[in-house]
């Protein structure tokens, strides 16, 4: 019995998996075609960026100053206490600010999608939005994918500055390392390309939040409960694919050995 409800769970997961690349799809043709509900994209736009600027950058700052604490102590019994900077640069902007962005974004945007269009379909507010001609890709899904793709690098941008502001604050506080050598640290370690690829991170991530907890709320049904399925399964989806696609990604940009330490 438990072997039956495991499968038929894995084939709803791949099925609403699948629905969710065909919605992808469709938003490139809407997008082409230049449909866009700008008083829709506006408020998205409101609730994806300024309403989740403050736990981005919370989260963003004490994973600063915990990295700085692993990476000082270690570092200075190895007398590399010009490397503390870069090194903490560089994982916040190729990987930390951008993945844990998104994280944080899934779960509190990414959910809001699925429970709100999800709650729009089982009270066939979806049906409505077709009797009045209005296509649900047009006015629901393209302005949270814009909002999403376009707010995250922002927040993504902020949550580096303070992930490096907690680092230099714990480096000078607790390890009496200068603010100034800190500082040239990250400019010698860091390069253009590094937060390139950190905003181009951000806009895959962007949209993957936008589509998935679209996607799984358009999809939803059994009432109530369906939401509340669609909504859990949404954002454990959206984290999956995150972390699947940031490895892809990490592998594509950064192959090979660091110029920073090849000189």
């Amino acid at each position: 019995m438990s072997s039956t409800t495991s499968n038929k769970g894995i084939q709803v997961w791949l099925e609403r998996s699948i629905e969710a690349l065909f919605l992808a799809g469709q938003v490139v043709v809407h997008l082409l075609k230049g449909k866009i509900h700008r008083q829709n994209t506006t408020e998205q736009m409101k609730i994806v960026g300024p309403d989740s600027l403050m736990i981005a950058l919370v989260t963003a700052t004490f994973v600063g100053m915990v990295f700085t604490i692993q990476v000082a102590r270690e570092f200075l019994n190895f007398g590399a206490v010009q490397a503390i900077g870069g090194v903490l640069a560089l994982a916040l902007c190729r990987e930390l600010a951008p993945v844990l962005t998104a994280v944080v974004l899934a779960a509190r945007v990414g959910s809001a999608f699925a429970a709100e269009i999800g709650t729009m379909k089982v009270t066939e507010q979806i049906d409505a939005l077709y009797v009045l001609k209005s296509d649900p890709i047009d006015y629901l899904v393209i302005p949270r994918l814009i909002a999403c793709c376009s707010m995250l690098p922002i927040l993504t941008i902020f949550s580096l500055i303070m992930g490096l502001i907690g680092g230099i604050f714990v480096a000078d506080f607790f390890y009496g390392i200068s603010q100034v050598l800190f500082i040239d640290s990250i400019k010698t370690f860091l390069q253009i390309w590094d937060l390139i690829s950190a905003l181009i991170k951000s806009v895959m991530f962007g949209g993957i939040i936008a589509i998935i907890g679209s996607s799984w709320g358009l999809t939803t049904t059994g009432g109530a409960k369906g939401v509340g399925e669609s909504t859990t399964t949404a954002v454990v989806m959206a984290l999956i694919a995150i972390f699947i696609t940031n490895f892809f990604l990490s592998w594509i940009m950064f192959q090979g050995l660091g110029s920073q330490f090849l000189n």
